[in-house]
């Protein structure tokens, strides 16, 4: 079947407008990677399809950094693990709203909150609410935010604060996961997942490429993914962080990274799949191949602990491309069905396939 199976894959998507199935992309998974062009042109077609030309940009924020208790195996941000991150608390307000007017000057029109620890306890969940609403006041961004596991309450909350996009990867597929991370479960971030979901905000929910992951459990992932029905799909390239478990990880090869990316894009023909971490240094001079992959929104600036390019370098790529950047989040979102492609709510999702 992989003789045939870009041809499927383009006929499923383009024609019948609907999802693949997991044989299909697994199928498209095989093809080889001398076929890569062919995978990426496809992806990019879908996503024009299924999505427009948009592209949208986010900037964040590492408002509370180091010290977590957590043990991911990639993260420099664990108090396990001998690192040179900065630690430090939540941020004074004035920071925050800082960095917020320059995300709103750097174009993009998302601000997310990160902080590094398990789940927010209530002094912190009460001073990232009151950061939400003076950031909205005072920037009109959208506001997302990334605080770790929630409880039903919590997520109520952040809702009721204006949040409209809540962060929590899975990270891995579920049969990787106990070998990144030991100190949660797998389901434990399903379960925040779906809270935020419930809770009415908008899911951005991805993970890490790279971590030592087949092909066919990247496959695994995003169907894992898909079945969460997440809004956005962040796509980090591990670039492993000195002192962590992963700090001797073999990187992507640019060509594995565009493949995946392009996967990830055929299996969530509809999310917006935003290149994130590591992208500068796995993609390198390759970077605006990752917009024609299949991606669809860009990190822009700085990462968590890591530094990333100037907003300057990323309009002008943009401009390179032809890719108009999207007025606000959820713009540019398209639904395919018989009647053509229109735009819809993000928040409207469209079921995975039946095998």
């Amino acid at each position: 079947m992989p003789q045939n199976a870009l041809a499927v894959a383009e006929r499923a998507l383009l024609e019948e407008r609907r999802r693949l199935t997991r044989e299909e992309a697994a199928a498209v998974a095989a093809v080889p990677l001398d076929r890569l062009p062919d995978l990426v042109a496809l992806a990019h077609r879908v996503r024009l399809e299924w999505c427009g030309p948009e592209v949208e940009l986010e900037s964040l924020i590492n408002a509370k950094s180091g010290a977590c208790p957590e043990d991911c195996a990639f993260c420099s941000q664990s108090a396990r693990f001998e690192t040179e991150v900065d630690v430090y608390p939540f941020l004074d307000l004035d920071q925050v709203l800082e960095a917020a007017h320059a995300t709103k000057a750097a174009g993009a029109t998302q601000f997310c909150i990160v902080v590094a620890v398990r789940g927010p306890e209530e002094r912190l969940l009460r001073k990232v609410i009151d950061a939400v609403g003076v950031v909205q006041a005072e920037t009109g961004l959208e506001v997302a935010c990334s605080l770790g596991l929630l409880t039903p309450e919590q997520a109520e909350r952040l809702a009721a604060a204006g949040v409209r996009r809540y962060n929590h990867n899975l990270e891995t597929c579920r049969e990787v996961f106990p070998r990144i991370c030991t100190t949660h479960t797998y389901d434990d971030r399903v379960q925040t997942a779906r809270l935020a979901i419930d809770a009415g905000m908008e899911l951005c929910c991805g993970g890490i490429l790279g971590m030592g992951e087949t092909l066919e459990q990247r496959v695994d992932f995003a169907f894992e993914l898909a079945e969460l029905g997440p809004c956005e799909v962040p796509i980090n390239l591990l670039d492993p962080r000195p002192g962590t478990p992963l700090a001797d990880q073999t990187v992507l090869s640019p060509r594995e990274a565009l493949q995946a990316i392009a996967l990830f894009r055929l299996i969530l023909p509809d999310a917006w799949l935003r290149l994130a971490g590591g992208r500068e240094r796995v993609l390198g001079e390759l970077q605006a191949m990752g917009l024609l992959a299949g991606a669809n929104a860009l990190i822009v600036g700085n990462y968590l602990t890591t530094i990333g390019r100037s907003p300057e370098e990323d309009h002008a790529l943009l401009e390179a491309l032809g890719m108009p950047v999207a007025d606000g989040p959820g713009e540019g979102r398209f639904v395919v069905d018989a009647d053509g492609a229109h735009a819809r709510p993000a928040r409207i999702t469209i079921p995975v396939a039946a095998e």
